[in-house]
């Protein structure tokens, strides 16, 4: 079965929908009985279940990771004949620059700053700014370039945010539960680490 769908940009044509639909056939018959699978779109990045109607909506609003073409996390069996030869999709998959995914996030947020620092000619007139916006922006941007403590590769300020943030609402925290522990894991940190006190 050619996957060559996945690569396609354009997720409402014919080609896109027919293979998320074989995605999603196959899914079932691997996992029967399953209510919950790994989602394979680009945000979830097969790190979050969801039900398998929900991936399919998923991959048709945020699309496929193009790496994932050979479907091991979804109970896919590589040939004897065949596996010393395939590369290991698995290991491909992990490596997602969490930095890149935020910095992404902040030009969705405040499009005119990547409009602005990129696109700006002579001729063009410079979109105005809110100085309130942009004071944001400044502070956003310096937490994703800013080290969670000297020497720390794994996150910035803000992706170690965004990624407590999302277990908060995943797991429906209240905000004193997770204040309570945003301070145990500071605590937990070097002591020159960046991470705030509290959610506000």
């Amino acid at each position: 079965m050619s996957r060559r769908w996945i690569q396609n940009p354009n997720r409402c044509s014919d080609e896109y929908l027919d293979g998320i639909e074989d995605f999603i056939e196959f899914a079932r018959r691997q996992n029967p009985g399953a209510t919950r699978i790994r989602c394979p779109c680009r945000k979830c990045n097969n790190t979050l279940w969801e039900t398998i109607e929900n991936v399919g909506f998923h991959l048709v609003r945020n699309g496929m990771i193009e790496t994932y073409s050979f479907w091991n996390l979804h109970g896919e069996q590589l040939d004897h004949a065949s596996s010393s030869n395939a590369t290991r999709m698995d290991s491909v998959e992990t490596i997602v620059d969490h930095n890149d995914q935020v910095m992404d996030i902040i030009e969705d947020v405040f499009p005119f700053a990547s409009t602005n620092i990129n696109n700006e000619r002579e001729d063009d007139v410079p979109t105005p700014i809110d100085s309130a916006e942009f004071e944001q922006y400044e502070k956003l941007l310096k937490n994703a370039n800013q080290e969670l403590y000297p020497g720390c590769e794994s996150f910035s300020v803000l992706t170690a945010i965004v990624e407590l943030m999302h277990g908060k609402i995943k797991y429906r925290m209240s905000n004193l539960c997770f204040d309570y522990f945003l301070g145990v894991f500071k605590r937990m940190l070097p002591m020159d680490n960046c991470l705030p006190k509290d959610h506000k």
